[in-house]
């Protein structure tokens, strides 16, 4: 398959985005809750903002007493669109849909998903693989980032590290838990051991558990459709990350099972002939490929 999304071309207007405004709430009242205001710097604001007919937010950052990034948490806060502070949550700083939700990086997270939501999602589908073509290609961040605005956009949305040979979606998520997929897919564990990902409402996060000595075989097994099934009944979006293709026939058996991938490729490093390989071995199985990413270093 030769097409590489291309994020920044797409912003489809037909996809709701980040929600829809509550109107019991004001940007004064959210700023005192947060502490970013004492009730008599609001009043300063609100004398200024009626003596210049500004807005709240305008008026209270000519008065410095709020930021920029006071006003977009606000706003976000608003709009249901929860995000971090820097150094809140102790996840990866690199999880730029969590702590930086403005920059041009999540924009084009933001068309990938409207694309899948059209192309996959919107045709009833809940599960997708996303897997590299080869290692190191940055899945496990895409992966991460990608599940974060799924629940942006108030999908419920589920995370499974299903790389059973180097999981990191425990590392970039800063989880302790020794139980994940693995474990319930021998039934040493069952799916109690989803954790749901705070602050964010609509996501949650399985994460690989035990490194087994049989991966492939493991994902083989009925007990994954199973899983599947089950998720699929609680879940509106559910994103399966798996090893990388090069590695060996892991993708390929969790592909099969749930009918639909996301490929990965590095720029300047994966060749089209091994993304055409890749695409072709995975129809072979069974599933389809609905596009590919193509990430920069």
């Amino acid at each position: 398959m030769n097409q590489l999304f291309n994020p920044t071309a797409f912003r489809d207007p037909n996809v709701r985005d980040a929600g829809v405004a509550k109107p019991d709430t004001n940007i004064g009242s959210i700023l005192l809750d947060l502490g970013k205001l004492s009730p008599s710097d609001a009043e300063r604001v609100i004398k200024l903002q009626k003596e210049k007919g500004m807005r709240f937010g305008e008026a209270a950052q000519a008065l410095g007493l709020v930021t920029e990034s006071d006003i977009e948490q606000v706003l976000a806060h608003q709009f249901d669109y929860p995000y971090l502070r820097p150094g809140q949550g102790g996840f990866s700083t690199d999880l730029v849909a969590a702590y930086r939700p403005f920059s041009a990086q999540v924009e084009m997270l933001r068309g990938i998903r409207s694309q899948l939501m059209l192309r996959w999602f919107a045709n009833r589908r809940k599960a997708l693989v996303i897997a590299a073509v080869e290692e190191d290609a940055g899945v496990s961040l895409l992966a991460a980032n990608l599940s974060i605005v799924f629940s942006q956009l108030g999908e419920k949305t589920l995370l499974v590290d299903a790389n059973l040979r180097n999981p990191q979606q425990q590392r970039i998520f800063n989880l302790t838990g020794k139980h994940g997929l693995s474990d319930v897919l021998v039934e040493r564990a069952d799916l109690q051991s989803i954790n749901k990902i705070e602050p964010f409402i609509d996501l949650s996060l399985l994460t690989a558990g035990t490194i087994p000595p049989n991966p492939q075989e493991l994902l083989s097994r009925p007990a994954f459709a199973r899983v599947n099934q089950h998720v699929e009944h609680d879940f509106d979006v559910i994103l399966y990350e798996v090893s990388a293709f090069s590695t060996g026939a892991d993708a390929l058996a969790v592909g099969a099972q749930v009918g639909g991938v996301l490929l990965v490729a590095r720029k300047n490093k994966t060749r089209v002939a091994q993304l055409n390989a890749a695409a072709e071995q995975f129809g072979r199985f069974g599933a389809d490929v609905i596009g590919s990413v193509l990430l920069e270093d």
